[in-house]
C-alpha cells in the first residue's frame, strides 16, 4: 500500500520526512493520476477540515477513489459533534483524571503528534486520543469543572506547529511511517484485510481461541489476512476492509463504537451496527416477532404502570428480562408474587420498559447458526443440572453449563430451521444465533442474537472446517461485492 501526504502547498510544510510522498492538495483533488491510484493510504495535513475546505475534500474524495485517508471524513465530523466529545470524555473519564490530576490550572491543551506528546507521562492519554479521533495531529482541549473534561478536539495544521515542538514531531512522525511501512508486510498473494475484534481477558467470549486460530487460517487460504486486534486498535479500523466482532455486543459498549465506525468507513461488518441495535434489546425483538406472526412463548412489554397485571396475563412462574441481557444474565425467573413485583421492580430501576414472558420448561433449546439467510449449524443446548437456564450462575460467580449436542442441518425439523430463517431475516443478512423451544409439536421463538456462540468443538462439531471456511468465503463475497460498486460509482 502506497503512502502519501497531502498538504496545502509542500512549500510551507516543516517537516522532511522520510520514504513518503508530499503531494499538494490540488494536484491530488485535480490530477486523474491520483485518481486512479489503487492501494493508497492518504494522510491528510491540510490546515482546515472545515466543511467544503481542501483538507475536507482531500478525505471526501479519498473515501470516493478507496483509498484509506486519515483523518477519515466520518473521523472530521465527529471532532464537529459535542454528543461524542462528551462519549469519548465520558468513555476516558479514569485515565483523563489520573492524567491531569496534578494540574492545578483551570485549562490544558494537550497537542498529540501520531499519538505522542513531549511529556511521557501524557503519552497513554494521547495514544487513546488518537485511536479515537485518527489524525496525523491533534489539539485537545480539557477544562476543569469539578473534574476534568475534554471540551474539543482539533487538527493541529503542519504549519501551526510550534518551533520548539518541530524536532520531536519530526522524530515521531518519521517513526509512525517507517512502522507504517516495515510492520504486517502485506502478502503478495492476499488480496483482502480483516480484522478480528476479541477480547482476550473475556469470561464469556462468543469465540475460544482454538476457533479464532481456525478463522485465520479459514481467512488465509482465501487469500483473507486476518489479524486479531482489541478495543484499542480503535484507530486503525482504516486499515482494513472488514470487520468480524467476535466479542459479547451491546450497544452500551466499544463493540458498537467498532462496527458503526467500521460501516460509516466502508469496511464490511459483521456484526453491523443495525443488527446490534435491533437484537440486543428485547422490547423491540418482542414487537417485531409479535407483527409477524411468529410464535413465541405469552409476552408482555413491562413498565411501572402495568407490572401489577403481568401475573394475571402470563400466570406464574413467569420470566422477567432486561432488554439487553445475554448469557443467561439479567433474566429472573419468578415463581411468586412477591418475586415478580421485586425482579420488576429492580430491573425497571435502569430501564423503562422490560419484558415478560410465559415460562416454557424444556430440557433444552435450538440454536439455528443463520448466515446470508441461510441456515449455517444447529445445536441443542441443554438446561444446567437442576436449573431452568443453560448457564447457571452462583452468588459468588461461578457458572454452570449443561451439555449441548450439534445437528447436521438435515436432521433439524423443518419448523425449527424454517422458524429460525424468518426471524433472523427480519434483521438482516447477517451472522445471527436464533434459539427456540419445541414443545408438544409447536415451535416457540424465544430470542435472535447478533453475536452467536461459534466454538471450536461445539458450533463446528459437524461442519469441522467448512463451519470457518463458509463464514470467511460470506466475507470475501461481500468485500468484493462493495469493491465492484465502488469501482462503478
Amino acid at each position: 500500500m502506497s503512502t502519501l501526504i497531502v498538504v496545502d502547498n509542500p512549500k510551507n510544510w516543516p517537516l522532511d520526512l522520510k520514504g513518503v510522498e508530499i503531494v499538494p492538495s490540488r494536484v491530488y483533488l485535480t490530477d486523474p493520476y491520483y485518481n486512479n491510484l489503487r492501494r493508497t493510504k492518504v494522510f491528510n495535513m491540510c490546515k482546515s477540515y472545515r466543511y467544503q475546505a481542501a483538507g475536507y475534500y482531500v478525505s471526501l474524495l479519498a473515501e470516493a477513489r478507496g483509498h484509506k485517508p486519515i483523518p477519515s471524513i466520518w473521523t472530521i465530523q465527529d471532532m464537529k459533534l459535542p454528543t461524542i466529545i462528551r462519549f469519548v470524555s465520558a468513555d476516558l473519564d479514569e485515565l483523563i483524571q489520573s492524567s491531569l490530576a496534578p494540574l492545578q490550572s483551570e485549562r490544558f491543551d494537550l497537542s498529540i503528534y501520531f499519538g505522542k506528546n513531549l511529556a511521557k507521562r501524557y503519552d497513554r492519554l494521547s495514544a487513546r486520543l488518537f485511536d479515537m479521533f485518527y489524525a496525523p495531529f491533534l489539539r485537545a482541549n480539557f477544562v476543569f469543572q469539578k473534574k476534568w473534561i475534554l471540551q474539543n478536539i482539533s487538527p493541529i495544521a503542519g504549519n501551526d506547529i510550534p518551533d520548539s515542538h518541530r524536532p520531536f514531531v519530526l522524530e515521531v512522525a518519521n517513526a509512525f511511517f517507517a512502522r507504517q511501512y516495515y510492520t504486517r508486510p502485506k502478502k503478495s498473494d492476499n488480496r483482502f484485510d480483516l480484522a478480528i475484534l476479541y477480547n482476550p481477558g473475556a469470561k464469556d467470549a462468543p469465540s475460544n481461541d482454538r476457533a479464532l486460530k481456525k478463522f485465520i487460517k479459514a481467512a488465509a487460504a482465501l487469500n483473507i489476512e486476518a489479524e486479531l486486534i482489541t478495543k484499542e486498535d480503535y484507530g486503525r479500523l482504516s486499515e482494513f476492509d472488514a470487520l468480524f466482532i467476535r466479542e459479547t455486543t451491546n450497544v452500551h459498549h466499544y463493540t458498537y463504537r467498532f462496527a458503526r465506525r467500521a460501516a460509516v468507513e466502508g469496511l464490511v461488518v459483521l456484526d453491523d451496527p443495525e443488527s446490534i441495535l435491533r437484537c440486543t434489546n428485547k422490547v423491540f425483538l418482542a414487537e417485531l416477532l409479535e407483527r409477524h406472526k411468529i410464535r413465541t412463548p405469552k409476552t408482555m412489554v413491562v413498565h411501572r404502570d402495568n407490572l401489577v397485571h403481568v401475573e394475571a396475563a402470563l400466570g406464574l412462574p413467569c420470566i422477567l428480562k432486561k432488554p439487553d441481557s445475554s448469557f443467561s444474565q439479567g433474566v429472573n425467573k419468578a415463581k411468586t408474587s412477591e418475586e415478580l413485583i421485586r425482579y420488576g421492580r429492580e430491573l425497571l430501576n435502569d430501564s423503562e420498559l422490560i419484558i415478560a414472558q410465559q415460562f416454557l420448561p424444556s430440557p433444552f433449546d435450538w440454536r439455528i447458526g443463520v448466515l446470508d439467510k441461510k441456515p449455517l449449524f444447529a445445536c441443542k443446548y441443554f438446561m444446567a443440572k437442576d436449573h431452568w437456564q443453560i448457564i447457571q450462575r452462583t452468588v459468588d460467580g461461578k457458572k454452570k453449563e449443561g451439555n449441548f449436542e450439534t445437528f447436521r442441518l438435515e436432521d433439524v425439523p423443518e419448523k425449527v430451521l424454517s422458524t429460525a430463517v424468518k426471524a433472523a431475516n427480519l434483521i438482516g443478512d447477517g451472522l445471527y444465533g436464533v434459539d427456540l423451544k419445541e414443545i408438544d409439536g409447536k415451535v416457540y421463538l424465544i430470542e435472535v442474537n447478533d453475536n452467536p456462540n461459534l466454538d471450536a468443538g461445539v458450533e463446528d462439531a459437524c461442519l469441522k472446517e467448512e463451519l470457518y471456511t463458509t463464514i470467511m468465503a460470506s466475507f470475501l463475497a461481500r468485500i468484493e461485492r462493495r469493491k465492484r460498486l465502488q469501482h462503478q460509482i
